[in-house]
């Protein structure tokens, strides 16, 4: 199957313009959701890693997702992702001890909140950081809006 790439941010609707007050004459376009995935081996986490994964400047992140294939082993089976080698500024500790699916957020720090909201004015470029080596597979999947604050 072929794929379409486009330069983005994407918007769909079919009202473009507001001309009165009623359902179907409101504008009702919006900002298409987008995802990236990357395969994450906790062997290779036990320092921060770049997973492959690149958020446009000024998105929004919906969601970070965990697809884990093999449980994460260890005193603490967690795992971290940020934005640089320190890999905190977006979810901290997130265990992945069993298989299965598993939704972090930004949690209650205001920061890594704001970062959730608006990436900034650069790229970003996600890290991965596993409290430990170990055998444990799973694939991130980051959910966002692409250039929504630009």
């Amino acid at each position: 199957m072929g794929t379409t790439t486009f330069t983005g941010p994407i918007k769909a609707g079919n009202v473009l313009d507001t001309t009165g007050t009623t359902a179907g004459l409101i504008k009702n376009v919006g900002f298409v959701e987008m995802a990236q995935t990357a395969r994450i081996t906790q062997a290779g986490t036990a320092t921060a890693a770049f997973t492959g994964i690149v958020i446009p400047a000024y998105s929004h992140i919906l969601n970070v997702q965990f697809l884990t294939t093999v449980g994460f082993t260890g005193a603490a089976s967690t795992i971290s992702i940020g934005t640089s080698a320190t890999s905190t500024e977006l979810v901290v500790g997130v265990s992945l001890a069993n298989i299965g699916q598993a939704s972090a957020g930004p949690g209650t720090d205001a920061t890594r909140t704001a970062t959730w909201t608006n990436v900034g004015a650069s790229d970003v470029l996600i890290y991965a950081l596993s409290a430990n080596t170990g055998d444990g597979v799973t694939d991130i999947v980051v959910r966002y809006v692409q250039a929504e604050n630009a």
